[in-house]
């Protein structure tokens, strides 16, 4: 690969004085077709491998062979609890109590368990709030809970969308929708990060000025946990669900989470969904003679299902990391890195490259997303990963990109600009 060595040597020494550095050593990293290691700056979809995973794992799998059932209650770390033991790390990542949060299901699985409990539509405050960019999961999530209770989904829908000629939203306009249709709006849901600009949304100003109306609020932080800052309890959420595959690093599929505000753990005018592992552990065997659920007490009460043991456990792995770090250390690095990488696609010049995300750091996360100006995006992504270089396209024209602070370098972001930088002047 043709390099530019004054670019990269400063790279080299931007990577040289960032101790934080050192946990890139602690991931798998994708090899690129020469053998070297690749440019991985795809952590927005789905996060690399700890190293620590394949034992966590097969700790598991052993206990599961030697002992069977008896590893749900023998110790060492019996599998009952097992679910209990990631709720702490998760709570710190997300600004709550560890009773305010569990890890459970999918995420659109967690979506409707949480609509089911916190859209409940009246006569006059039956509206959802959503931005028109939304992830299509949510959208069919909110839809179809819209249909479950008899309305119109196109009457039913409120929609936030950016300005005419621009690509993200501003918080000034969701606050005037608030203002002038709050009344009539049950719930508002919106992303902590939007999955295709990398736009990361002001919740605390959200959550104020739908609370003021009286609208209950919720959030998808698929692309927010454990990529930035969050303090749900003191911004007074009423809920938030998240995946953990992204930038929790838990793998394809993982057990993802949720958060419920601890002003509704005693509430007892909420419906929910429930399953047999919501109920007081203490009592969950009894196998009560009669069908009432007596839902045991926190976030978990929304359980439903056994937590799935084996998926549980990459999970524990990548949240010892975040606690080793710090999510502050973190964000600074993630902040440095994506300043260096606006820096390298600024000198490619305006006619090849446009960053759609915006510039202010409070309004961004690990992911810049990119117009490429000098012909085809999808192409572009594809021969990027012929040579290892692994980020990734989003219809219509968005180049996703996030120089993830847990395992990227500044090497990495400067490869990436690099291989752009040659296919601008050939």
């Amino acid at each position: 690969m043709t390099r530019d060595p004054p670019g990269c040597e400063a790279a080299v020494r931007l990577d040289r004085a960032d101790p934080t550095g050192r946990f890139r050593d602690r991931f798998h990293l994708p090899a690129a077709p020469a053998g070297h290691d690749g440019v991985y700056l795809c952590g927005h979809s789905l996060g690399l491998q700890p190293r620590s995973v394949a034992a966590r794992v097969e700790r598991e799998l052993q206990r599961w062979a030697q002992l069977g059932i008896r590893a749900y209650f023998e110790e060492p770390a019996p599998w009952y609890p097992y679910s209990e033991t990631v709720r702490p790390g998760l709570a710190r990542l997300v600004g709550a109590t560890p009773e305010e949060v569990v890890a459970m299901n999918a995420l659109t699985v967690n979506l409707h368990l949480m609509l089911a409990t916190f859209y409940q539509p009246t006569a006059t405050r039956r509206r959802i709030l959503i931005e028109d960019g939304a992830f299509p999961s949510d959208r069919y999530a909110v839809r179809s809970q819209i249909e479950l209770h008899r309305l119109d989904p196109d009457d039913t829908l409120v929609r936030v969308a950016p300005r005419d000629g621009e690509r993200t939203l501003r918080t000034d306009d969701i606050e005037s929708r608030l203002d002038r249709d709050g009344d009539a709006i049950a719930l508002v849901l919106l992303p902590g990060v939007q999955f295709q600009t990398g736009q990361r949304l002001d919740l605390q100003r959200i959550t104020a000025a739908a609370r003021r109306c009286g609208c209950r609020v919720g959030f998808d932080l698929a692309h927010a946990v454990g990529n930035v800052p969050l303090a749900l309890h003191d911004w007074d959420v009423d809920f938030a669900v998240w995946c953990s595959y992204k930038y929790l690093n838990a793998g394809p599929g993982a057990v993802a989470g949720c958060f419920i505000h601890a002003r509704h753990h005693a509430s007892h005018g909420l419906s929910r969904l429930a399953g047999w592992w919501g109920t007081d552990p203490d009592t969950r065997f009894v196998m009560h003679p009669d069908d009432r659920f007596v839902a045991q007490p926190g976030a978990a009460g929304w359980q439903i299902s056994t937590p799935p043991i084996l998926a549980l456990a990459p999970l524990g792995a990548s949240l010892e990391m975040f606690d080793e770090v710090g999510l502050d250390v973190l964000r600074d690095r993630s902040l440095r890195l994506t300043a260096w990488l606006r820096t390298l696609l600024n000198d490619l010049g305006p006619d090849v490259v446009e960053v759609v995300t915006p510039v202010d750091p409070e309004s961004h996360g690990a992911q810049l997303s990119l117009r490429w100006l000098g012909g085809d995006p999808k192409a572009v992504v594809e021969e990027l990963s012929t040579e290892g270089i692994v980020c990734d396209f989003r219809e219509p024209d968005v180049i996703r990109v996030a120089p993830v602070p847990l395992y990227n370098t500044f090497v990495d972001v400067w490869r990436f600009v690099d291989a752009l930088r040659r296919r601008a002047t050939r």
